[in-house]
């Protein structure tokens, strides 16, 4: 690693703990280091202008800290056509899209590394994902962050090899207590912030109230498994399957005390489909098509193949058989019944701590009535 002072890094500095560790374990390996803050979002309310300036100051506090440049950078545009945009479409169609892995795909993997490779002189580019990079046979594999717990590869799924060689993790062998202990340590503005969660661009904001600003609401009918009407929606974007707050129903006429689960959505009708307790068949698959297919570091599927599967992030991994059909699709079968398998999110495959590549759910195998 003596030749890494000749290596220009440049860290996409979100105003974040896991980032600001990164530049500093990177410094310490010798690497030319400058940060990058991204803004990706438009703020149209003080609210959300006051958190990304709040972020932009915390990442230059800490670059000034550790003694390196900030750039900074504005790929709202580019993020608005190619993530915000189809995220809008797919609500809209009754799908429930992962932004955040839209917006790795297309800002922090793609335009991030183009403008750092391109405007800044960049070797390699790195961020504060909690994943790991292994290089065998010439190609660079993903693999899970050592932090089971915080382990991000399901949202990195759709990053090709070629774009993992030139991409560093600094913290993905690290957890988190300790990169939080380092930045105590060092003295770092964002040593005690707290893990941001939420949409990037809706950030702590409310879901609904974001939604209906850019989407017309159409309020209908909650109908319950059995047909009976068990009160009334706001609109089929707002609810997502396996969701149980926020449905505004109680318990059953026959006084049944089991909370309401959404199992379905009736787009024709506009109705929104329930029945009382997390296991209830109807909110149960065997398996799922999925479609719109990446392979991290392999050659599309030719074969069955035995691995496991997450169709959602921090779900245990699931052992599943899947088999490559004759329209590029992909039929995943569970070795056990699955819980709120949501099309438009991603069926992500791992085999042991390396991750395979992923899909978009296209429909779902419910249990035989």
């Amino acid at each position: 690693m003596s030749d890494n002072g000749q290596k220009k890094v440049i860290v996409g500095m979100s105003g974040g703990v896991d980032s600001s560790v990164s530049a500093w374990l990177l410094l310490q390996q010798g690497y030319r280091v400058e940060g990058l803050f991204m803004k990706n979002w438009e703020e149209d309310d003080n609210e959300e202008y006051c958190t990304a300036a709040s972020d932009l100051a915390d990442a230059r506090a800490v670059c000034d800290t550790l003694g390196i440049t900030l750039h900074t950078v504005n790929f709202a545009a580019e993020y608005w056509d190619n993530v915000f945009a189809h995220f809008l479409a797919e609500y809209q169609a009754g799908r429930t899209p992962n932004p955040d892995i839209l917006c790795n795909k297309e800002i922090k993997f793609k335009a991030f590394l183009e403008f750092a490779a391109e405007d800044l002189g960049a070797d390699f580019i790195a961020t504060g994902h909690y994943v790991r990079r292994a290089d065998v046979d010439g190609k660079s594999r993903l693999l899970r962050g050592l932090d089971d717990n915080k382990d991000q590869s399901y949202f990195l799924y759709t990053l090709g090899h070629a774009q993992l060689a030139r991409c560093l993790f600094p913290i993905g062998e690290v957890a988190k207590p300790e990169v939080r202990r380092i930045a105590t340590e060092l003295g770092l503005a964002t040593a005690a912030k707290k893990d941001s969660t939420g949409i990037c661009f809706i950030g702590e904001r409310k879901f609904r109230d974001f939604l209906g600003r850019y989407l017309p609401a159409q309020p209908g009918a909650i109908m319950s498994v059995d047909g009976q009407e068990a009160g009334r929606h706001q609109g089929l974007m707002y609810h997502t399957l396996g969701q149980r707050k926020g449905l505004g129903i109680g318990g059953t006429r026959d006084g049944s005390e089991d909370p309401w689960y959404v199992v379905d959505k009736d787009l024709d009708n506009n109705r929104l489909i329930v029945a009382q307790g997390h296991e209830h068949p109807r909110l149960m698959s065997t398996g799922l098509v999925a479609g719109q297919l990446h392979w991290v570091d392999r050659e599309p599927l030719t074969d069955a193949l035995r691995c496991t599967v997450k169709t959602r992030y921090r779900q245990p991994d699931i052992a599943c058989l899947v088999t490559p059909l004759s329209d590029g699709r992909l039929q995943v079968t569970f070795d056990r019944p699955v819980a709120a398998v949501t099309p438009g999110q991603s069926a992500v495959f791992y085999l042991a701590e390396r991750c395979l590549g992923g899909g978009i759910i296209e429909a779902r195998q419910p249990l035989p009535h």
